[in-house]
């Protein structure tokens, strides 16, 4: 039987290891996993304490909520014990303020490394920063209560936690840009049929079909999937020409592989 290996367990964050699946768990059910600057920073921690064998990362929200967005005491003049508030922030500089910025997408970066594949188990909201984390995975598998929201222009804001990109990737730039300008609700069987989601399933088989497609991941050579990743990845960014030429090139390093003249 496997051994489940607890990596970190902080600022509403919990990393847990079993063989080749890494299962990151947000923890404060009872705020309905709010957001804060201290757990974006778990979340960065969360990523580099990886072991080198994993191969399938799993993100997952306890409770109720997947994440229901940024904690809204972010926007109180107090803020949050030991941080800045927002409204100290915005009154630095602009290089001051865009190195914080840049530090807070950390958390939200590194779930595209081309060596995982990512997938967000989610479940009841995923709003704001809530649905740019789930954003940020390689695949979604939602519950049927799914409610997924791009809320900050509502706050005066816009979504700047790396959301934006696979949004519009997913589902075109007109569609992307009515569903964060209106802040509306997308639910389950919207979700799936315009690519947000990639399976709906009832809430109590959430962890089963996250559990099945994470075996079906770790079917294939793991050197396989990487190249594979890497093409799709940059598909977006070539001409159907450069496409070719980087699968001609993909395909000689795994054939060289194969037949023991790798390097």
């Amino acid at each position: 039987m496997a051994s489940l290996d607890s990596v970190l367990d902080k600022d509403g964050v919990r990393l847990t290891v079993e063989d080749a699946v890494a299962t990151v768990s947000l923890t404060n059910a009872a705020k309905r996993n709010a957001q804060s600057p201290a757990l974006w920073r778990a979340l960065t921690e969360a990523g580099r304490s990886l072991p080198g064998n994993v191969r399938v990362v799993v993100l997952r929200g306890e409770g109720k909520s997947f994440s229901a967005g940024l904690d809204r005491q972010a926007f109180s003049p107090e803020g949050f014990d030991g941080e800045p508030s927002f409204l100290d922030l915005a009154r630095g500089s602009d290089e001051d303020l865009d190195a914080v910025i840049a530090e807070y997408q950390d958390a939200f970066t590194w779930w595209r490394r081309s060596d995982l594949v990512t997938i967000a188990a989610v479940q009841g909201h995923a709003i704001g920063a809530g649905f740019q984390l789930a954003l940020a995975c390689d695949l979604r598998v939602v519950a049927e209560d799914v409610q997924f929201a791009m809320r900050e222009t509502s706050l005066g804001l816009v979504p700047d936690l790396t959301g934006t990109h696979p949004l519009t990737g997913l589902v075109g730039y007109a569609r992307a840009l009515e569903i964060c300008a209106t802040g509306r609700f997308v639910h389950a069987a919207e979700a799936e049929r315009i690519g947000l989601a990639n399976l709906v399933v009832p809430t109590e088989e959430l962890d089963g079909a996250v559990r099945d497609l994470a075996g079906a991941l770790l079917a294939a050579p793991r050197d396989a999937v990487i190249e594979t990743k890497a093409l799709l990845q940059g598909a977006a960014s070539r001409t159907y020409e450069e496409q070719r030429i980087a699968e001609r090139a993909a395909q000689g390093r795994r054939l060289r592989d194969l037949a023991g003249l790798g390097d």
